[in-house]
């Protein structure tokens, strides 16, 4: 594929996933009054899920590059992640802080390995 064009689609894939992922994280910690940060963990776990789907479908590079790359690229962030788990652990939330880290790793590789299974079965 050429790679302009896929550049071009890895951008259309974020311009959609980016206000997806701040949308999704706005909206569900709206719902939640815990310092857990739900929203972030919901979005890695959706993103997840949605690459591993992609990914084990039999999606065409250019799928790949629009979903894969760009949509799941802007709606999941690892930045943000540790952020809110450092701010959990210096605000005294220590409990909250290892549990966002446990299990938001183990939520995320088990999205993307039911996205896989699930894909693969198209």
């Amino acid at each position: 594929m050429n790679p302009g064009l896929t550049a071009l689609l890895v951008v259309a894939g974020a311009v959609v996933g980016a206000p997806a992922r701040y949308l999704t994280d706005r909206l569900v910690q709206s719902r939640h009054a815990t310092g857990f940060p739900w929203g972030t963990f919901a979005v890695n776990a959706v993103g997840s899920f949605i690459l591993g789907l992609t990914l084990g479908s039999t999606a065409s590079p250019a799928v790949i590059a629009l979903v894969g790359t760009g949509f799941c690229g802007a709606l999941t962030t690892y930045s943000t992640f540790a952020y809110e788990t450092v701010q959990l652990t210096a605000g005294g939330g220590r409990l909250f802080a290892v549990l966002n880290a446990v299990g938001s790793v183990l939520a995320g590789l088990g999205a993307a390995g039911l996205g896989l299974a699930l894909g693969s079965l198209t």
